[in-house]
């Protein structure tokens, strides 16, 4: 997976979250039926936005959207509603022609074990079949792929012609319209002609925005190796480097307000929320107003993650639970009986299953030695959200969707 948008489970509501999940098994899927098993490597976080928006622009039925998938180890060999039909397809192609690029990129820069012949010539072969591939199922849905290819091929003539001094803008152009025709072909197939521009306007940007990004996490890395990068190469400083991240960040936001969706939510949370949470990742977290606060259960807010929040208080008639007992998922509360654990020969039988299957990492299960419920590696370990609806006052719950109020301090409109 690689790609800048990448939300925080925690974030998303578990609507949220089954839909965000339907997109990414459905992109993947897709690459599959249509262009191999090989094919799958190209999934990534990014190109699931293009099924999104396809998807929250048709005003159909859920069901016509949805299939269900067979189990799959990366779900727990669970089955699973994906996302189907044009959206996906061209997700998928677009995926793969970028996926093509980006390993024609590393053997022409000789990266790493693209260093290698042999390794140079069969990653030749395969972003040739792959430029087929893409170009074929591309096309039945009426996208033509030519023009990310040729952004591609436009992207080396001008690292090669850039001068120092010369503006960075130079070189995100090639991204830029490749994204921005993405984007905007989404219109197309959803039915809705009117979305086409401010969706090219929105994907030029994010085009922008994914490149800045991508060149100042790297950046330190390719001074390291001697690589070509495009802020060292233009004198571009970070602070500047922020700021054009930033002004993107907005001017999808506003693009977005003149976009007619069927249902907003998903897109306004990917595209208005965790594009600016992917600069603060790179660049740090800017100065927002007040932050909004996710309603609890009674309607109070807070400003506490939910994994800090403090214990619940006893139900009526128990003791509380002194603060040094463990308590959450994963742990037995006092007074219930804890399963019956297994044998160690059973617990390693059941622990190999699980591990196989990818259980252990990827979702919550029964631990296969005591039987308590735990969380995957995964779950554990994956938020970085340090409180799940910070730096939006939208007076609003944002972790479902903010679609939202005036006066919200990030502009989401």
């Amino acid at each position: 997976m690689f790609g800048i948008i990448r939300p925080c489970r925690h974030r998303l509501s578990e609507r949220l979250q089954t839909s965000w999940m339907a997109h990414l098994c459905g992109l993947c899927l897709a690459l599959r039926d249509d262009h191999g098993q090989l094919a799958r490597t190209a999934t990534n976080y990014d190109g699931l936005i293009i099924s999104v928006l396809v998807e929250a622009q048709a005003a159909r039925e859920d069901s016509s959207w949805r299939r269900t998938a067979g189990p799959c180890p990366l779900r727990g060999m669970r089955t699973a509603s994906v996302a189907k039909g044009e959206g996906a397809r061209l997700a998928a192609a677009v995926s793969l022609a970028l996926a093509s690029v980006k390993i024609r990129d590393h053997v022409e820069d000789r990266d790493g074990v693209f260093a290698r012949r042999p390794v140079a010539a069969g990653a030749r072969a395969v972003t040739r079949r792959w430029d087929r591939q893409s170009a074929g199922s591309a096309s039945t849905v009426g996208f033509d792929t030519a023009v990310l290819l040729d952004a591609a091929s436009r992207q080396g003539e001008l690292e090669r012609s850039l001068r120092p001094g010369g503006s960075v803008l130079l070189v995100t152009e090639p991204t830029e319209t490749a994204t921005s025709a993405a984007f905007a072909h989404t219109a197309v197939i959803a039915g809705r002609p009117g979305n086409a521009a401010p969706l090219a306007e929105a994907g030029r940007l994010f085009g922008r925005l994914a490149h800045l990004l991508d060149a100042a996490e790297d950046q330190a890395a390719d001074a390291a190796s001697g690589a070509w990068n495009p802020l060292t190469a233009t004198g571009t400083d970070r602070a500047e480097a922020e700021r054009l991240c930033r002004d993107a960040v907005h001017g999808i936001r506003l693009a977005l307000r003149e976009v007619e969706l069927a249902d907003r939510t998903l897109v306004h949370v990917l595209l208005a929320h965790e594009t600016e949470r992917a600069v603060d990742r790179v660049f740090g977290p800017a100065r927002h107003g007040a932050s909004c606060r996710r309603p609890d259960a009674a309607g109070s807010t807070t400003g506490e993650h939910p994994h800090q929040a403090p214990p619940q208080e006893a139900p009526p008639g128990q003791a509380p639970v002194p603060p040094w007992v463990p308590q959450g998922p994963g742990f037995t509360p006092p007074g219930e009986k804890p399963p019956n654990p297994r044998n160690l020969l059973a617990g390693c039988a059941v622990w190999a299953l699980m591990a196989c299957t990818c259980q252990l990492l990827c979702c919550e299960h029964n631990d296969p030695f005591s039987r308590e419920r735990r969380k995957g590696f995964c779950e554990r370990h994956d938020c970085d959200c340090p409180d799940c609806c910070d730096g939006c006052d939208c007076g609003c719950d944002c972790c479902d969707g903010c679609d939202c109020c005036d006066g919200c301090c990030c502009d989401c409109g």
